[in-house]
């Protein structure tokens, strides 16, 4: 099998390859190891996150190229490659606007929706550069409608219409039944499959079902692929270079013991995130960077809730643990964080480790909320007025329900005590929740100011779930310079050798700007990528 661009990966950053190489005039060939494509990004919110984007000069927001590398450079740990960043925050606009120019993209503001670390140089407090995909209408997908990966109820709302986006979550039931019937889906399925529309538009079908797994490296260049299909392999020739876009290896567990800084105990990805990629760079003398930093997020699981191959499937906790009525305690039965702070950062706290103790203390941690909360605000799939499932702890005191989670039940009254003290005054001293826009913004914006996110604790019956540490995907992978060529260890460019999403060594080092910092370097970068082989800048 013969080709010019043959990309691994059919997510986002893959398909986003797939048009760009196409575009500048080359054969392309995607393949996919899963039976159904896009991957992490499907089930995704599917949010994009791009400084100087197209909208934000719609609608007058102002945004400059200095303005986002000075937010990154203040959040910079050591962990951002100078070249790469640049060329994230300059190719980024253009990449969407190349996507929207095809109608592989179509996106709006997530008005007010602001950028996560506020505080921060450069950042949009009101937000502007996080965009959310219009409704995609899957019945132009034909039979490749059932080959997009989903897992649980299809999204029939953007993400503006719901809490997460700051809007209601509801929908007139006339408009919900049309889109029903018409097929119209939001989130991460409009982004998926408005990018596969476009590839089928161009006559771009990702082979399903098989698994690139070793480089073909011809006089110290990247000449193709070995490739597994029904057990058997097969040799793919690309004669412009090789695309890795396979995403992370959160599911691999000797990678992620090898690598990763603390414990990773329940991902939020498909279990397909399994490191291949990363194993073919490596294979191939590609270096490494970030290796240690994923996209934290705290998640929770479902007992019932599982992935297809039976693997415990969990969910990211984005609201709940800001909502009020809430606060989240470690095994000592004391807050650690405030509980509102953007996911990512989290991991920070959850990561602490006691050297007295020779553990993570924070490690599981625990939601804990009251009759108000379950009342009126919803918890993973749980909603107001449904029973309460098993895997809710609840006691009618705060004692026993410490007990029942085998924590010190006297000391989560002093601190649920401390709490509601507080909370009743709208100040939290001793993590300063609620005194931010984007600590409010996931809250109850019923409410005015701390109010939003700060409620006392003070109705039984009580209840907790255990909280650990997840991720949306790794970030860490082979070091790409700025056109998205793969570097080897003394930081050259491998001939033929490309890469995007979180199979590299993201440009944005472990800072997650704000919504959809994962999505907006991978489309970017996919963008870079396909350009990048299909002109055979590194030949």
């Amino acid at each position: 099998m013969k080709t010019d661009v043959l990309i691994i990966g059919a997510g986002a950053a893959g398909l986003s390859a797939a048009l760009a190489a196409h575009e500048a005039g080359s054969r392309v060939m995607v393949i996919e190891k899963q039976p159904k494509l896009g991957g992490t990004a499907s089930i995704s919110g599917g949010i994009v996150w791009i400084p100087g984007n197209r909208q934000m000069q719609v609608h007058g927001i102002e945004d400059s190229r200095e303005d986002a590398l000075a937010y990154f450079h203040s959040l910079d740990q050591g962990d951002i490659d100078d070249t790469s960043l640049t060329a994230f925050v300059e190719e980024g606009p253009r990449a969407l606007a190349f996507l929207e120019d095809l109608d592989a993209a179509r996106l709006s503001l997530l008005e007010g929706y602001p950028d996560y670390y506020l505080d921060r140089p450069g950042a949009k407090p009101d937000g502007g550069r996080a965009l959310d995909n219009d409704l995609f209408d899957f019945s132009t997908l034909g039979e490749w409608a059932e080959k997009v990966f989903e897992h649980g109820p299809v999204p029939r709302m953007m993400l503006r219409e719901t809490p997460l986006g700051g809007g209601t979550g509801q929908v007139d039931p006339a408009e919900m039944a049309r889109r029903e019937s018409e097929d119209l889906r939001g989130w991460g399925q409009a982004l998926i499959g408005r990018l596969l529309k476009a590839c089928l538009d161009r006559g771009i079908e990702p082979l399903l079902d098989v698994n690139g797994y070793r480089l073909i490296v011809e006089n110290d260049r990247v000449t193709g692929a070995t490739v597994r299909r029904d057990g058997t392999d097969l040799i793919i020739h690309a004669s412009q270079g090789v695309i890795l876009a396979t995403g992370g290896f959160e599911w691999n567990e000797e990678l992620k013991q090898t690598f990763l800084r603390g414990p990773l105990d329940a991902p939020a990805s498909p279990p397909s995130n399994t490191g291949d990629g990363l194993k073919m760079a490596m294979a191939a003398g590609a270096g490494l960077g970030n290796m240690t930093s994923a996209w934290w997020v705290p998640t929770l699981s479902m007992p019932e809730v599982k992935w297809e191959g039976g693997e415990q499937r969990s969910m990211p906790v984005l609201i709940e643990r800001t909502l009020p009525h809430t606060i989240m305690v470690n095994t000592a039965g004391k807050r650690f964080c405030n509980e509102a702070n953007n996911y990512s950062a989290l991991a920070g706290a959850f990561h602490q480790f006691d050297p007295a103790t020779y553990s993570y203390p924070n490690l599981p941690a625990y939601l804990i909320f009251d009759s108000q909360y379950i009342s009126r605000y919803p918890l993973a799939s749980v909603m107001p007025g449904q029973p309460i499932p098993d895997w809710i702890a609840s006691a009618d005191d705060l004692a026993s329900l410490g007990k029942a989670i085998a924590i010190d039940g006297a000391q989560l009254e002093e601190t649920v005590t401390r709490f509601n003290a507080h909370a009743i005054k709208g100040h939290d001293p001793d993590f300063a929740r609620g005194e931010n826009n984007y600590d409010r913004f996931y809250g109850d914006r019923s409410r005015d100011g701390a109010a939003a996110t700060l409620g006392p604790i003070t109705n039984g019956p009580f209840y907790a779930v255990e909280i650990k540490m997840g991720t949306l995907g790794t970030n860490g992978g082979a070091k790409t310079d700025g056109s998205a060529k793969v570097l080897d260890l003394d930081g050259e460019p491998i001939p033929g050798l490309f890469a995007a999403g979180n199979v590299i060594s993201c440009p944005t080092g472990g800072v997650y700007a704000g919504a959809g910092g994962t999505l907006g370097p991978a489309l970017t970068f996919g963008y870079i990528a396909g350009r990048s082989a299909a002109r055979r800048i590194n030949s």
